[in-house]
């Protein structure tokens, strides 16, 4: 019985022992990555939160939420705005798989082809088929922050123009979720601006 009761504290003392190791470990991996990345990691942080806002925007403008704004600019904003990372994936084979499976589909089987796939395709073909100049120059400088920025104020503009009025479009029921959306947009070209010019 006693053997019991010591093995059982020992191993919750090694458990408890284990999780301080890695919760000692992920601090000093966060300072770390923060002391290296410095404010660059923090903006590709934001593109990445930017990236899936403008993707739920979409989803949201394919669902009964409709909404009055060009929503087709958010694939350019997608494009310039994907960390790194996860651009060169969708640039490499697996874009260029997905790309060829979208196009048959399209071309062969339209009927099969859904309509709420027509913008997450383009956004893919845009990715794999982008000349260097736009995939590696535009998006990695003010160029790309500066298209995102034109976007995403228009894209607020119109919103706000749609619902009639900045009180209405926090106000409104389909209005609160694009709202949030579409201002989560603004934060990355900003961060981005303040990096790049600063």
């Amino acid at each position: 019985m006693w053997k019991r009761m010591d093995f059982q504290e020992e191993a919750v003392q090694l458990i408890n022992s284990d999780f301080r190791d890695l919760s000692l470990a992920a601090n000093r991996l966060a300072h770390h990555a923060i002391k290296l990345g410095g404010l660059g990691f923090g903006a590709s942080l934001f593109g990445l939160i930017c990236a899936i806002a403008a993707i739920y925007l979409l989803i949201l403008d394919r669902t009964n939420w409709r909404t009055n704004i060009l929503t087709a600019l958010l694939i350019p904003y997608i494009f310039f705005s994907l960390p790194s990372l996860i651009f060169a994936v969708f640039r490499g084979e697996i874009g260029k798989w997905i790309a060829f499976i979208a196009v048959v589909l399209r071309l062969f089987i339209p009927r099969h082809f859904p309509d709420w796939l027509e913008l997450p395709g383009a956004l893919i073909l845009l990715i794999v088929v982008a000349p260097s100049l736009f995939a590696s120059t535009f998006r990695d400088n003010i160029v790309g922050v500066v298209v995102c920025l034109i976007i995403a104020c228009y894209l607020l503009q119109e919103h706000i123009r749609a619902s009639g009025g900045f009180r209405n479009s926090f106000t409104k029921v389909h209005g609160i979720s694009n709202s949030i959306g579409i201002i989560i947009l603004l934060v990355y070209p900003i961060w981005a601006l303040v990096v790049i010019l600063f």
